[in-house]
């Protein structure tokens, strides 16, 4: 049964199921991980991408790209275009289904919570401060450096002399990962990753979820967009430096 599409399915359906998780159980009411914060969630983050990468590789997507993003950044780089067909839709899928699953996971804990705005955030991102530029803005710029750098991360891990290891690399793009968060994330919640927000936007909008609010469709288009553009501009990059 494993394939890319189903690597890239599970790998994206298992960052979301342990990323999303982190944040209800820091987010939501009578959580023992309540008010855990930042770098509790940035952590978990982290982890969740070094787990949905192991679950892609294992099922069928030896690349392991569980981002768009990536996807749209190496096609880019690479001038090679036909992976995308594929992967987006696994990964768009996948998010999906991770989101429905946290939501069951925590199911008693949505009508304990009664911020509708907290239970979104489980679900996908928002601004710190809402202005679309500024907004727009952040997303290229965390995305631009999670593409370009997991460039530089394949390089420095491509068995050439003097490189790194191949295994490492999933621990390396998980610490870069949690780098983001902690440095560029304090904005917008770092989506850099269009599947990430909008797959469990989609589940927030169509779930039965105790007291939920709006999904927030106003600014859904930024976390999409912003990632789209910052990884066109690091494939760019990337293809003008050779990497």
């Amino acid at each position: 049964m494993a394939s890319p599409f189903l690597g890239e399915m599970l790998g994206t359906m298992t960052l979301i199921v342990l990323g999303d998780g982190v944040v209800a159980g820091a987010l939501l009411k009578r959580s023992k991980g309540e008010a855990m914060g930042w770098i509790g969630i940035t952590a978990g983050w982290a982890f969740a991408v070094l787990a949905g990468v192991f679950v892609a590789n294992a099922t069928g997507s030896p690349d392991a790209h569980i981002n768009p993003a990536v996807t749209i950044g190496g096609a880019i780089s690479t001038g090679d275009y036909a992976k995308i067909a594929v992967y987006l839709p696994a990964q768009f899928l996948g998010a999906f289904l991770g989101a429905v699953i946290v939501w069951l996971h925590y199911l008693p804990h949505w009508a304990e919570t009664p911020e509708q705005d907290l239970k979104l955030a489980v679900f996908c991102t928002g601004p710190a401060i809402r202005s679309a530029p500024a907004n727009m803005i952040s997303e290229i710029v965390g995305t631009f450096f999670l593409v370009f750098t997991i460039a530089a991360l394949v390089t420095a891990t491509s068995g050439s002399a003097g490189a790194f290891p191949r295994g490492v690399a999933p621990y390396l793009v998980a610490m870069l990962v949690w780098g983001i968060g902690l440095s560029l994330g304090g904005t917008t919640g770092y989506a850099i990753n269009p599947a990430r927000d909008l797959g469990p936007r989609i589940a927030h909008a169509v779930l039965p979820i105790a007291g939920k609010g709006s999904s927030d469709w106003g600014y859904a288009l930024i976390p999409v967009a912003g990632p789209v553009v910052g990884a066109v501009l690091a494939g760019l990059f990337v293809r003008m430096l050779s990497l």
